[in-house]
């Protein structure tokens, strides 16, 4: 959902009456920036930007020492669709933009510790989403999208929400999150959405990263790219501001290895039609949906390995997947499992998902068989 900062001074593309600042310019007092991809630098650690990618109208952000508030936003996006900015402070690299004296990207697994810290300030009557972002990606990227972004959202205003859908929860960092997960087309998406407005946080940005991995989205062989703080509105928001931001990233001590690749053997089919039963969730929009599987061992002996075949309606082809290794041919899907969740105990379940395109009117799949054996529909 964030767009690539773009030289447009330099091209002679500022719009009349804009207050611009050079990319990789320094802030020693209040800098207002209202140049689209405007971006400055302060305490000489971390880059401000004002990233106005979803709208041609004016939007303004007034540069601290320690943040930025944002002064003017005339752009109005609808709430069933993208923001219309992410005025934001990062650390890393984003679109060819590095941070002064950045060590990103960095291997996950030669992390040790990542302390972050921020504040924020909130307003009221506006409709936006207050969100700390993780880019992570296989390689050191350090342009161009990344394939996964993890989205800590401190707060949620209006009727907006995450790209995705609902996989469950997670309690980290001292608090309980609701956790969404989906693609937006160009990157996958992991958000963790506070239940209430949360104004300030210290934490370990590596407890999320963490749990991202042990979902099967990313390994410890990814880079992590850059951090990054701000806010995406979607209607209002003069008066939101990072107050401060703090985030480093520490390299060396001992980090969990990556999983091995191998998976388990399949185990021998489960006897009968109801030793196993599948529950299938869907969010679906105009040309495309995402897609919950859950699958429940209801059978009295352990699968060790699983093979979930079924076939997709005509018109629906799958783009992208996690927690299982997805394969689709024609109609055809094979869901296999990976190599931390291949083990089910009787009455224990497991959950894949995958986003895909549709074409036509939407249904989801007749039957479904586990290692050859008919599964109950939940």
């Amino acid at each position: 959902m964030k767009r690539p900062l773009r030289a447009l001074a330099a091209a002679g593309l500022l719009a009349a009456g804009s207050i611009a600042v050079a990319l990789g310019g320094t802030a020693s007092a209040d800098t207002q920036i209202c140049e689209q991809y405007g971006s400055t630098t302060i305490g000489g650690k971390y880059v401000v930007q004002n990233n106005r990618w979803g709208t041609s109208a004016q939007q303004c952000i007034n540069v601290t020492s320690t943040g930025f508030s944002i002064t003017r936003q005339d752009g109005v996006g609808s709430t069933s669709g993208a923001p219309v900015s992410y005025p934001s402070v990062f650390v890393g690299c984003h679109y060819t933009n590095c941070s002064p004296g950045t060590n990103l990207p960095v291997q996950v697994k030669s992390i040790s510790s990542a302390p972050a810290s921020i504040s924020y300030n909130y307003v009221s009557g506006a409709i936006y989403d207050a969100a700390y972002d993780i880019w992570l990606d296989p390689s050191p990227k350090r342009d161009g999208v990344n394939q996964m972004e993890i989205m800590i959202w401190l707060n949620r205003q209006g009727p907006i929400q995450p790209i995705g859908s609902v996989v469950g929860n997670a309690s980290i960092a001292g608090r309980t999150w609701e956790v969404w997960r989906g693609s937006n087309g160009s990157n996958n998406v992991i958000s963790y959405v506070a239940p209430s407005p949360v104004a300030s946080m210290s934490f370990d940005a590596m407890a999320f990263i963490n749990d991202t991995r042990s979902r099967g989205a990313i390994t410890a062989d990814w880079y992590l790219t850059s951090i990054q703080a701000g806010f995406e509105p979607w209607q209002g928001g003069v008066g939101l501001a990072v107050n401060s931001f703090s985030q480093s990233v520490n390299t060396g001590g001992t980090t969990p290895t990556t999983p091995p690749a191998t998976t388990p053997p399949p185990s021998t089919p489960p006897p009968g039609n109801a030793a196993c039963s599948v529950k299938y969730a869907t969010n679906v929009w105009n040309n495309g949906f995402t897609a919950d599987v859950t699958i429940t061992n209801t059978g009295s002996s352990a699968v060790n390995g699983w093979t979930l075949n079924y076939n997709l309606p005509s018109g629906q082809n799958i783009t992208g997947s996690w927690n299982a290794t997805v394969t689709q041919s024609g109609s055809a899907v094979t869901a296999r499992n990976l190599s931390y969740n291949g083990t089910l105990a009787p009455g224990a379940s497991t959950s894949f998902g995958y986003q895909a395109t549709l074409s036509g009117g939407f249904s989801t799949p007749s039957s479904f068989t586990l290692n050859g054996a008919t599964c109950t529909r939940v």
